[in-house]
């Protein structure tokens, strides 16, 4: 019989162990490591992934990610640690003590190399036809680990049936890892809870509750699962076929609107560093591949902060003059994910959101009226496309209450992926593209509308022309170059406090709705800008409990971590730092541009004057840009 005493590490191996304080490598927070015989420092229980990245060594993983909580299950990133039996999840390991690691040796090399081996051997799909083929991160590794052939046998017929149920997600499990990636997207970092691991052993896979199709849970559409997936089990419900034979169709006039977001992040899908806006050059390449006019979506995000600012104005004006009963605060309503977000999970809440459709509905609306009657074109032969970030504008497009127009306001929702790929079929590198203006009549917006991309671009939006508008001063006298910072920056949850210390006089577009500003003068307006659903949340439970939150007068929020530049239709891969990167192209453009505030875009104006000529929330605008919504709760879509 073989000794046990064989089996035990040697008596020289000294087990790992977390250090008491007294412990001297525990001094000063930070501990000495030798990573393939080069040694660092690193801070008390950084794990050895990010060691590892800080003295610059690659490690492969396919279930971490920077944005999601330690899951440590895929065992791809494998390294050898000196003292430990096995090998060990380098992701998943803190350093609490010196120690000794290898992260090339032939037993790691191997089992990673087997790891891989054992994922495709689970996994069904022909690459080539895979919407993330050569963005594959599981194809990636085999091609990095030279897994040429299948060495556990290989799934030969699909074994689940794809559910494609969604206006925005498609689930296809036969290319699931089990990385738990959506998972952890789901339940961790927007707080929704769609997903789950179920079953156990062999016959563990993801699902729903009750193995429902996606249309039939508490999906808000975010898309964020997807931008984390690491293969194609996650995609968008792509559309790109029918826009296809609209624009070959000589009977059909498509238009397609372009957010921002799209724009500065669209070069990616290029091979372009993240950080450079691409509107011009993307302008042409719409007319190069048939759409026939091509409009910028910041106009209506002009328009929506006029009517959304101005709706704020009446709740207050009523709240405080005419001591009526309104919903404060506001809440903002552009974000589809988070508006079905808030109808699932706190439908109580539903008439504090802002009835203001978003810029994108705004949009297709116009287009199917005003547009339609300036061009003299039969609305029934317009096909309006938007270009989004988000995933959720499928199903915003899609919902029943969106005809105001007499028709559906948007027939399509494209996002930056699909939108990529359609310029590649049509041969175009869009780097190489000349660049080109919006068309008119809906060719001019500002730059307020333009940074509706970033998280607190709304709320910087709106308080650029609600400052003005009550205290008849530039925004540039208040804030250095109209930048209202203290709602910038990619905190979970901002705050702050706009004292009105003084008034100016009613501005035109306003003064059918209120005499003066003087119930205003002394009043302090309490914002707060958030965004994600977990952070939503906390915000949520906030106003319940009657906290700090509950006093605040307009609240922006956005269901995507970073805002729009980081929705579920963005190219991937994301993370906290290609965000950034996207929204410093968006600002570094929007100062750029001649007009900064939405009250000064001359196509805004004219649009009152010619068509919404009982101004902003009047019947015709409110039949138009406004909307309601729906109570749906926990257990219904």
């Amino acid at each position: 019989m073989e000794d046990k005493k064989s089996l035990r590490a040697p008596v020289s191996q000294k087990p790992h162990v977390i250090p008491k304080p007294e412990h001297p490598e525990y001094l000063g927070g930070s501990i000495t490591v030798e990573i393939n015989e080069k040694k660092l420092t690193v801070p008390f229980g950084t794990t050895i992934l990010e060691a590892c990245k800080q003295a610059q060594i690659h490690i492969p993983t396919l279930c971490h990610h920077e944005d999601l909580c330690v899951a440590g299950v895929c065992r791809v990133c494998v390294v050898e640690v000196e003292g430990m039996r096995t090998l060990q999840a380098s992701c998943a390991f803190p350093i609490t003590a010196p120690i000794k690691i290898k992260t090339t040796t032939n037993a790691v090399r191997k089992a990673r190399k087997h790891i891989i081996d054992l994922l495709i051997s689970e996994h069904y799909g022909e690459c080539y036809s895979c919407f993330r083929n050569n963005n594959c991160e599981l194809q990636s590794l085999a091609k990095e680990y030279g897994v040429d052939h299948y060495n556990f046998g290989h799934v030969t017929q699909p074994r689940f049936e794809v559910d494609n149920s969604s206006y925005s997600v498609v689930r296809d499990m036969d290319k699931c890892v089990l990385c738990k990636r959506c998972v952890r997207t789901c339940i961790d970092l927007q707080e929704v809870g769609v997903l789950e691991a179920i079953d156990r052993g062999h016959r563990t896979h993801i699902g729903t509750f009750l193995e429902k199709p996606l249309a039939e849970v508490i999906c808000i559409n975010c898309g964020q699962c997807i931008n984390r997936c690491p293969t194609g089990a996650l995609r968008a419900n792509d559309p790109r076929d029918e826009i296809w034979a609209a624009i070959d169709d000589p009977t059909k006039h498509v238009v397609i609107q372009t957010a921002p977001s799209p724009r500065a992040a669209i070069g990616e899908e290029f091979g372009q560093v993240p950080g450079k806006s691409f509107t011009g050059e993307l302008n042409t390449a719409l007319r190069r591949i048939g759409f026939d006019k091509v409009f910028d979506t910041n106009f209506s995000a002009d328009l929506t902060i006029i009517e959304e600012g101005t709706e704020l104005i009446l709740r207050l004006y009523k709240a405080l003059v005419k001591k009526e009963k309104v919903a404060l605060p506001q809440f903002t309503s552009c974000s589809p994910g988070w508006v079905k977000y808030l109808e699932h999970f706190y439908p109580e809440y539903i008439d504090n959101l802002s009835s203001a459709k978003s810029p994108q509905q705004m949009f297709g609306a116009l287009i199917k009226t005003f547009y339609a009657e300036k061009t003299g074109i039969n609305p029934a032969n317009i096909v309006s496309v938007a270009l989004m970030p988000c995933s959720a504008k499928k199903f915003e497009c899609n919902r029943p209450e969106m005809n105001s127009s007499g028709y559906k306001d948007v027939d399509y929702g494209l996002t930056t992926r699909e939108l990529a790929q359609m310029i590649k079929e049509a041969g175009i590198f869009l780097p190489e593209m000349p660049q080109s203006h919006f068309d008119d009549p809906f060719g001019e917006a500002s730059g307020a509308g333009l940074i509706f991309g970033a998280t607190g671009g709304v709320m910087e939006a709106a308080l650029r022309s609600v400052i003005e508008f009550v205290t008849g001063k530039r925004v540039e006298d208040v804030y250095a170059n109209a930048d209202i910072t203290p709602v910038r920056g990619f905190e979970g949850i901002r705050y702050a406090e706009i004292p009105i210390t003084e008034v100016g006089p009613v501005p035109k577009l306003l003064q059918h709705l209120v005499p003066d500003w003087n119930w205003l003068k002394g009043a302090t307006l309490k914002i707060a800008v958030c965004h994600g659903t977990a952070n939503a949340r906390k915000v949520m439970e906030d106003i319940k409990a009657g906290g700090k939150f509950s006093e605040c007068h307009f609240i922006e929020f956005m269901a995507c971590p970073g805002g729009c530049l980081g929705g579920g239709g963005q190219p991937i891969p994301t993370n906290e730092e290609i965000r950034k990167k996207r929204a410093e192209a968006i600002y570094n453009e929007d100062k750029s541009l001649p007009v900064r505030k939405s009250h000064e875009n001359r196509h805004v104006k004219e649009l009152y004057d010619l068509f919404l000529t009982d101004g902003p929330c009047g019947h015709k605008s409110h039949k138009l840009l406004h909307t309601h919504y729906v109570k749906r709760g926990k257990y219904i879509a």
